[in-house]
């Protein structure tokens, strides 16, 4: 702590200590100024972002494709990797895809999502219900919050 003082002295006073004169709130009255090393400052601030960035948690979108034809062992495994992933804090995107004359018939397709939907013994919230998109119904599953 200096106190206030003109800025040409400030500009005098850094040069003498070899570091440099940093503005850090310009509309306060008197404006602050720092005197520090501004290559070390910066570099302790990216480290901190960096730092801030490891710690986020990355929540990414598994797909899980379903057929109207499929085994009750395919669909229980399907079932089993969807817990797996939901505990992990992932969201799903469960797609029943119809083929042919399968699309005359999109009723099978909404009641094997709710078939899937209560093989699923993890909580989960449904973020996007099912909905039809030309030939697949598609939902979207995500991890409930405590």
């Amino acid at each position: 702590m200096v106190g206030i003082m003109a800025t040409s002295e400030a500009i005098k006073l850094a040069l003498e200590q070899e570091v440099d004169l940093v503005e850090i709130s310009p509309n306060a009255n008197p404006p602050v100024a720092k005197l520090l090393n501004f290559d070390k400052f910066r570099y302790q601030q990216e480290k901190q972002a960096q730092q801030a960035r490891k710690k986020i948690k990355k929540i990414t979108v598994k797909g899980i494709r379903l057929s109207v034809r499929i085994g009750q062992h395919d669909l229980d495994f399907k079932a089993k990797q969807s817990n797996e992933f939901i505990t992990e804090g992932n969201k799903i995107k469960l797609d029943v895809v119809m083929r042919g004359r399968e699309q005359a018939h999109p009723q099978l397709a909404f009641e094997l999502i709710n078939k899937f939907l209560s093989l699923i013994t993890v909580p989960f919230i449904k973020e996007a219900g099912p909905s039809k998109m030309g030939n697949t119904v598609s939902v979207i599953l995500g991890p409930q919050v405590k």
